[in-house]
């Protein structure tokens, strides 16, 4: 879309005088913002699996400026597996961009643009530990391609969760919100009344696909303690306790499947026991859940469901040790166990 449609005429102390607070609000929010919102537009092929052919494919979302480099940051499902990807700035021009880091396990992903520093506005990040359920919101994307719009909510809950993309687990911290967020939203910024980001739209919570008043946000505490990583790695490297698989029932959280040689397993911890059975000439095997360790805290952190085990070593790093208290037998067992590295 052309940033024309943008184009305003500056504001006189006239017109601010016409204006309720509520709008001025919103006016310097977007004012403030909206410079630092990029289109991000992939494209890609995907295998058909009938003609056993690969179709072009494209997809588009949003994105927001972090530095005067070219660091862009968006969601990793917004260029997961493209193999173009360009940007457009607030002045209509387009860039090539290269994936610089990815991180599914959150879904945030940076890249890169060769544009002149004078062209990048850098948003300014927030403090997402300090939103309050109520408090207003905007959310700047591109929905349907609409370049840099602004839509306004309230923060309508928070610590929700959402499923990780490419693990056993969730995202967790989520915002919760009310403001319009649409196809091509994702990857754009959540603001607070000052203009500052305090989370990444990432998506919606929808039948028809489309905006329903129920939209969730990456906060930014999460994307600042994952982007350094991505710019300097490429990934992110976390700590590794070896529990690949834990499953969980009305007493707790059992560990299911153990990483062979990995942290876990050579600090004794013990999954289920696979009995074999013969009868004639046949062998049948069945697993006796009863023997696996329950998994009742991590470094003091209780362990209620599956997704708190990650949520336990998410900061943590390669070489770190962690006490799980587990319960055997009916007795309660401190296990030190120092991480190897993970993805």
């Amino acid at each position: 879309m052309n940033a024309g449609a943008h184009s305003a005429t500056p504001i006189t102390p006239e017109d601010l005088n016409e204006l309720t607070p509520e709008e001025r609000v919103n006016i310097r929010v977007y004012e403030s913002a909206n410079r630092s919102v990029v289109h991000v537009t992939t494209a890609g092929y995907r295998g058909d699996r009938f003609f056993f052919v690969e179709i072009p494919s494209s997809g588009e979302g949003s994105g927001a400026v972090i530095d005067r480099r070219g660091h862009i940051v968006t969601n990793h499902h917004v260029v997961e597996g493209a193999q173009q990807i360009q940007v457009t700035l607030f002045n209509d021009k387009t860039y090539d961009a290269r994936l610089v880091g990815q991180d599914p396990v959150t879904d945030v992903a940076v890249i890169k643009i060769d544009a002149p520093p004078e062209e990048l506005f850098p948003v300014v990040f927030g403090d997402s530990s300090r939103l309050r359920v109520g408090q207003r919101v905007f959310a700047l994307g591109n929905p349907f391609g609409l370049d840099r719009t602004l839509t306004t909510g309230i923060v309508s809950s928070l610590d929700r969760w959402i499923p990780s993309r490419r693990r056993v687990g969730t995202i967790r911290q989520i915002i919760q919100i009310d403001a319009s967020i649409n196809p091509g939203s994702s990857g754009g910024p959540l603001l607070d009344s000052r203009g500052r980001m305090i989370g990444m739209n990432t998506a919606i919570a929808s039948k028809t696909g489309e905006s329903a008043g129920v939209g969730f946000a990456l906060p930014v505490n999460t994307i600042a303690r994952v982007v350094p990583q991505l710019i300097r790695n490429g990934r992110v490297v976390r700590g590794d306790i070896g529990i690949d698989q834990v499953f969980q029932n009305e007493r707790g959280v059992f560990v299911a499947r153990l990483t062979p040689g990995g942290p876990a397993e050579k600090a004794g911890l013990r999954g289920p026991r696979v009995v074999r059975q013969r009868q004639g000439p046949f062998v049948y095997s069945s697993v006796d859940r009863s023997t696996a360790d329950q998994i009742a805290a991590i470094d003091g952190q209780p362990i209620k469901v599956a997704g708190d085990v990650l949520d336990a070593i998410e900061n943590k790093q390669p070489g770190d040790q962690v006490i799980v208290t587990i319960i055997r037998g009916g007795r309660e067992y401190q296990v030190p166990i120092r991480l190897g590295p993970g993805g």
